[in-house]
């Protein structure tokens, strides 16, 4: 099977000559944009072996418009499709299929709702000790957090429809808003999930859409019946482990497995990432399953480190 046969096979249930891999990483800022982000992800694809080849995004909602309060969000302008973050991920998008032919299952990144109204105000750093600032705005002054969220999944749809029509096979969406301290059932039902859900539906042409919901003590109920074929989180982060997550959600496939930040695939030996990968493989025999991490691996993280648990599979 080829890459791309083998990660669509395991999303629909099908047999595989091995379970498929995802794994990724952000790379160095110097890599960020332009020719030396198209060599890194070349790079990482050519040395780690994945079977999904998912397209990072450093082309973030910008944060041109300064919010200070909560009333500033009704100053967002709309985006279209030659906003320059929109123009500058597409380029790359093509550039990067241009060189590996869609060799394996190409994901593009998708910041969430509330990564890219936290990336709006002010770029992407501070988010773990800073994030309840949007909590405190929708609170504050709902409508207007309302209007400049709308700007920004409309913003975001256009983003993934291009994405889509440059070549990407899915989406990879990057779900905030689930932290169970953070916003309240309610308000993630009427000013979260919303804009989650046209998103998604901007990309339902796919069938290999990723739901990757991010950050520590999620409530994953809250994402239940969301349109997506995989679905991605943080067993490592006191949260549901994977068979919990098998259980909630029963039609789609599970990506992940090992710790994104510690344990034997950051700091362990070659027989460690080899053994824990079997250990792995074996809770989720049975299951539709897909190699991976709980989020982004370190950006200094060996490739050969990467490689061995995608051969460990074999």
């Amino acid at each position: 099977m080829t890459k791309k046969e083998r990660a669509i096979a395991a999303i629909e249930g099908r047999p595989v000559d091995h379970i498929p891999s995802g794994f990724w990483l952000h790379f160095p800022e110097s890599c960020f944009y332009g020719d030396a982000a198209v060599q890194a992800h070349l790079d990482f694809f050519r040395e780690t072996g994945t079977d999904i080849q998912k397209i990072m995004n450093e082309n973030l909602v910008p944060c041109d418009i300064p919010i200070r309060k909560a009333g500033d969000w009704k100053n967002l302008r709309p985006f279209n499709r030659q906003s320059p973050f929109i123009v500058n991920q597409v380029d790359m998008i093509k550039r990067i299929l241009d060189r590996t032919g869609g060799e394996g299952l190409t994901l593009a990144t998708i910041h969430g709702i509330v990564a890219s109204a936290w990336h709006a105000r002010g770029g992407s750093a501070g988010y773990e000790t800073g994030s309840g600032l949007l909590a405190e705005h929708l609170r504050e002054n709902p409508s207007a957090v309302s209007y400049g969220w709308e700007i920004i999944s409309d913003g975001l749809e256009i983003l993934t429809q291009a994405c889509l029509e440059a070549g990407a096979d899915g989406i990879y969406y990057a779900a905030l808003g689930g932290e169970s301290y953070l916003f309240t059932d309610e308000e993630f039902e009427t000013y979260i999930k919303p804009h989650d859900l046209k998103i998604l539906k901007a990309a339902e042409k796919s069938c290999y859409n990723v739901l990757h919901i991010c950050k520590d003590r999620l409530n994953l109920k809250r994402y239940q019946g969301y349109p997506c074929a995989v679905v991605n989180w943080g067993v490592y982060e006191r949260n549901p482990s994977l068979l919990e997550g098998v259980a909630m959600f029963p039609d789609k496939a599970i990506l992940g497995g090992l710790d994104d930040r510690a344990g034997v695939l950051v700091d362990g030996t070659k027989e460690q990432i080899q053994k824990e990968v079997r250990q792995v493989l074996h809770i989720m025999e049975g299951h539709r399953f897909l190699l991976g991490a709980d989020c982004t691996l370190p950006t200094e993280i060996a490739y050969d480190r990467i490689r061995t648990a995608v051969e460990a599979v074999k």
